[in-house]
């Protein structure tokens, strides 16, 4: 078989939609994940789609909880309301905007915001 890209695709170069920082969270179409490097709107950027990691998020978040991404700027909340699933908590975490193990989904299948 000679048209394998991934073995077991964890790890994507995708072309960034707006700037991204390495270590931050990211939404790409229906990917979602870490950021390797940082990159600028329309550059490629490796993002793993596995693991888990400590990433800012806004909210009270429950262990074992979905953590929700923003499409508009990417950064993490535990509000579900117009955002995306991002992940789950490895952690609990109260109110205010803190790290928390999260480890995200890698793909997503919601093409829309939750209402």
């Amino acid at each position: 078989m000679k048209n394998q890209r991934y073995t077991h695709n964890r790890h994507i170069a995708l072309t960034a939609d707006k700037a991204v920082e390495s270590g931050a969270p990211v939404k790409i179409g229906q990917y979602v994940g870490v950021a390797l490097t940082k990159a600028a709107v329309g550059e490629e950027v490796t993002v793993w789609l596995d693991g888990s990691y400590d990433v800012p998020v806004t909210g009270t978040v429950a262990q074992g909880g979905i953590v929700y991404i923003k499409a508009s700027d990417n950064t993490l909340t535990a509000t579900a309301t117009g955002n995306f699933p991002f992940g789950v908590a490895n952690a609990a975490k109260g109110t205010g905007t803190a790290p928390l193990e999260v480890a995200p989904f890698g793909k997503i299948t919601n093409t829309t915001a939750l209402a």
